[in-house]
């Protein structure tokens, strides 16, 4: 882990065990959501998370605050054993709802990169996003962006916006957070190395 002398932005890179998923690796960037309300920091954001995915061959980057990434890639799950004393021993535990993006996509966040995978799983249905929502960089990489700022997530038209673009991208794609069931869809994965994300 790297943090600047502000202790207000951290680097962290993590090494995941060969075999045990797809890829070799996370990247973590950490920062104060103060940053993105300027419009000249997003735009260098978005030129820096895709440099950083070609260079890494990354097919998916997300974005966004940290309770809302948290909230779409894990699920809360109560469980009990019965007892000698008869009465039943309840937990809670947090599980994940897709394990990595080979499983699929865990909902939309504030920004959404996919790589080349998720681009030919996709495909034309990009161009159903309404305006301002789709930006594409080159052949490879296409950011969909819900809403302006990460602090609209969470709220009602933040909501509201990620479910009509899920709706329109295709609801099969997403994990599903009210059956919670896994998506039907699922990219394919490129076989030449193990990307980061």
């Amino acid at each position: 882990m790297v943090a600047a002398r502000t202790d207000r932005d951290f680097l962290s890179i993590q090494p995941t065990p060969r075999g045990t998923h797809p890829y070799v690796g996370s990247i973590y960037w950490q920062t104060s959501v103060t940053s993105a309300s300027k419009a000249a920091w997003r735009a260098a954001h978005a030129q820096q998370v895709t440099e950083l995915m070609r260079l890494v061959q990354s097919p998916l980057a997300l974005a966004g605050l940290e309770p809302d990434l948290h909230g779409k890639q894990w699920r809360l799950v109560h469980k009990s054993i019965p007892t000698d004393t008869g009465k039943d021993f309840t937990w809670s535990e947090e599980e994940f709802t897709v394990r990595d993006y080979s499983e699929g996509l865990p909902g939309l966040v504030w920004r959404n990169f996919y790589g080349p995978p998720f681009v030919r799983m996709f495909g034309e249905r990009f161009d159903a996003l309404p305006p301002g929502c789709r930006n594409v960089f080159g052949e490879d990489i296409v950011l969909v962006q819900p809403y302006e700022l990460p602090t609209e997530a969470g709220t009602e038209a933040g909501t509201a916006r990620e479910r009509e673009l899920i709706s329109l991208l295709g609801p099969e794609c997403f994990y599903d957070h009210e059956r919670r069931t896994l998506p039907a869809r699922r990219p394919v994965l490129d076989t030449l190395g193990q990307p980061l994300h």
